[in-house]
């Protein structure tokens, strides 16, 4: 049986790994792909948010690779259908000239599932996505199938053009970990991208971590302690987007769940691990407060009219909230 140590040193050994395979295909990016990572580590769903182009679906089909994980994407549209993602029963003939009820898998059995566009899907089809993204199982009549392990969701969509669009709902927003945001790439990003795309044969990302070794981060992960004060200081901070008497903003309707302190606590110990520590510190809280709390926070005409947005609001909470009390 391998040694704590070994295996903390073989672990972070594949993370840097997989650092230096993403940076290999992806151009600059780094908060972006640190928060994917993160999501991956851990097994939970990311909703990434990007005009067209900036590539979405290249890091996601890259982190697939590097892991050597089945792939499916799916391209969301109103004509989608519950069935077409999940699967359905189907009638076979048999050799002996009975028939039998089959099920045939739909693209949701998968391990890393692209839902692009998924504001396109009516919410009918998006509903679909909350028992698998939740539970990682689905149901079709009576009979209910898992998932594969691991299962997730990285959904996208383009925060511009909204015409034909379904917004998400605040309980699936819920259900991912993330909400990712990534910027157009830089002058010098963008030229470093046609070296390295406009060529014949460009680099694919090679697998430099297995499942077993994927597992093996993510128990690690869970085992890093938290120090009381640390928990005391993410309860503060979702307090804080609570309309309390200590915290009233004239700007958030509805703050936070407690599914968004679980995120702060687990997204702080991926983000310790990943910089090389078994500690969590007040850093890896303030760290993972944007991309854990901007879909969590639901925000009132006022803010809308205002043009005040979710992360100048946890900014200001990052910022009032002491760490120790």
């Amino acid at each position: 049986m391998e040694s704590t140590e070994l295996v903390v040193e073989q672990s972070l050994q594949n993370v840097q790994a997989i650092r230096d395979e993403i940076g290999k295909v992806i151009v600059g990016q780094s908060q972006v792909l640190d928060e994917l990572m993160v999501c991956v580590l851990l097994g939970r769903h990311a909703l990434l948010e990007g005009v067209p182009g900036v590539g979405k679906t290249t890091m996601i089909k890259t982190l697939s690779d590097l892991f050597s994980l089945d792939f499916t994407r799916i391209q969301c549209t109103p004509d989608l259908m519950p069935a077409d993602i999940i699967g359905t029963n189907i009638l076979v003939s048999q050799h002996d000239s009975r028939n039998e009820i089959q099920f045939r898998k739909g693209p949701l059995f998968t391990n890393l599932l692209l839902a692009d566009e998924i504001n396109r899907a009516t919410p009918k089809t998006q509903s679909a996505l909350l028992e698998a993204m939740q539970e990682q199982q689905v149901t079709v009549g009576v009979q209910t199938y898992s998932l594969p392990e691991p299962f997730l969701v990285l959904a996208t969509q383009n925060p511009i053009e909204m015409e034909g669009t379904y917004p998400l709902p605040e309980a699936q927003l819920d259900r991912f970990f993330f909400k990712i945001h990534i910027r157009p790439p830089s002058e010098g990003e963008l030229l470093e991208i046609l070296e390295r795309t406009t060529v014949p044969t460009p680099y694919r990302a090679a697998a430099v971590a297995s499942l077993q070794s994927l597992h093996a981060i993510r128990r690690l992960i869970y085992q890093i302690p938290a120090a009381d004060e640390v928990k005391e200081y993410a309860v503060r901070i979702i307090t804080a987007t609570h309309q309390t008497g200590e915290h009233d903003s004239p700007y958030i309707r509805y703050g936070a769940s407690p599914r968004g302190a679980q995120t702060l606590l687990m997204a702080g110990k991926a983000f310790a691990f990943a910089e090389g520590r078994l500690n969590l510190a007040f850093e890896d809280i303030r760290r993972a407060a944007l991309p854990a709390l901007r879909h969590r926070l639901i925000l009132t005409f006022r803010a809308e009219a205002e043009g005040v947005s979710p992360e100048a609001l946890i900014a200001e909470i990052l910022e009032s909230v002491p760490e120790l009390k």
